[in-house]
């Protein structure tokens, strides 16, 4: 499937949950206010069928996401129903680490591919600060687990805060020299919690360029422009939605926990998918990815993202 201006659409991303076990300062509010009605959700079914009608479209590449996708208690028996889908050639999750301890295994054992984690920082004192209630041990420690079970290579997603986190940039760099690990530096952008953040806790992307100088480039993945050191096992990434839109070459689709397919993270349009079948199905599908934006509004400082979801409604 290709979109009204000729981008092939080959990468669904699905929110099995907007619920999470922790409450990241930028991501969402403390309290349960934005979570969706039990009766909402979609079930284990309808992620399927929909993950299957988009597949015999061209999805090749699904994702799956949260809130925390790992707190659902059917999240394995999804993967592996998505795993097994004729024209499936990668399965990955984005997930915090914090339940991987029990999971990895499991997750590997139904045809996941590999692994994003979120971390936004490497010191235990400020991680329980970002997330209000996490452990850092237990994502460390959820880490190295999935290494062992071959959900690899480890892709970690850092999100860049000024004042918080610029400090620990060639910290984050150093796990690339010895580990086959991928870090990505991902701009803060301004979506629902973190949209009144003051304007320092904006930075650039290319501030990782500036930290670590020695940086050379490698080829990129995606919407990452992607760097080593010289020396290194891994990679550094870095995504610039906000300062470096690369909307052109965009080739995902979302589905929302609640079953409505978003064509952009950035757009407040959304194409309810949920309780449709067959043709009707295919239909909202196809009129979705066509009408797919040409590219999201201007989230430079100041200017608020048009969604009125919260990240975590979103998935990522």
């Amino acid at each position: 499937m290709k979109d009204n201006y000729g981008r092939e659409i080959t990468y669904l991303r699905i929110s099995i949950t907007d619920e999470c076990n922790l409450r990241c300062l930028y991501c969402m509010p403390e309290d349960e206010g934005c979570l969706a009605k039990d009766s909402s959700l979609m079930s284990a079914d309808e992620i399927v069928e929909i993950t299957a009608e988009a597949v015999k479209l061209g999805i090749s590449k699904v994702r799956i996401t949260g809130g925390e996708p790992l707190i659902r208690p059917d999240v394995i028996d999804i993967c592996r129903r998505i795993s097994s889908l004729p024209g499936v050639k990668e399965l990955a999750v984005t997930t915090n680490g914090m339940l991987l301890k029990d999971l990895a295994y499991p997750l590997k054992e139904a045809g996941v591919s590999r692994l994003n984690i979120s971390l936004d920082t490497l010191q235990t004192e400020k991680y329980t600060k970002i997330t209000r209630k996490g452990n850092f041990q237990d994502v460390a420690e959820g880490i190295r687990l999935a290494a062992k079970a071959g959900l690899t290579p480890i892709k970690i997603n850092t999100v860049l805060i000024g004042g918080f986190n610029d400090c620990e940039i060639r910290d984050f760099g150093e796990l690339t020299r010895t580990d086959n690990v991928e870090v990505r530096f991902i701009e803060l952008m301004p979506i629902g919690a973190c949209a009144a953040f003051p304007k320092h806790a904006f930075v650039k992307g290319d501030i990782v360029l500036r930290e670590i100088p020695e940086l050379v480039e490698a080829e990129n993945s995606g919407v990452a422009r992607m760097y080593q050191y010289p020396d290194g096992c891994g990679r550094i990434g870095i995504i610039s939605a906000v300062n470096q839109h690369f909307c052109l070459s965009c080739n995902r689709i979302r589905l929302t926990c609640d079953g409505k397919i978003k064509p952009c993270l950035h757009s407040k349009e959304e194409v309810l998918v949920k309780g449709l079948h067959g043709e009707e199905l295919k239909k909202a599908l196809i009129g979705a990815i066509t009408n797919k934006p040409a590219e999201h509004v201007n989230l430079t400082y100041g200017y608020v993202s048009e969604t009125e979801r919260y990240m975590n409604q979103i998935g990522g």
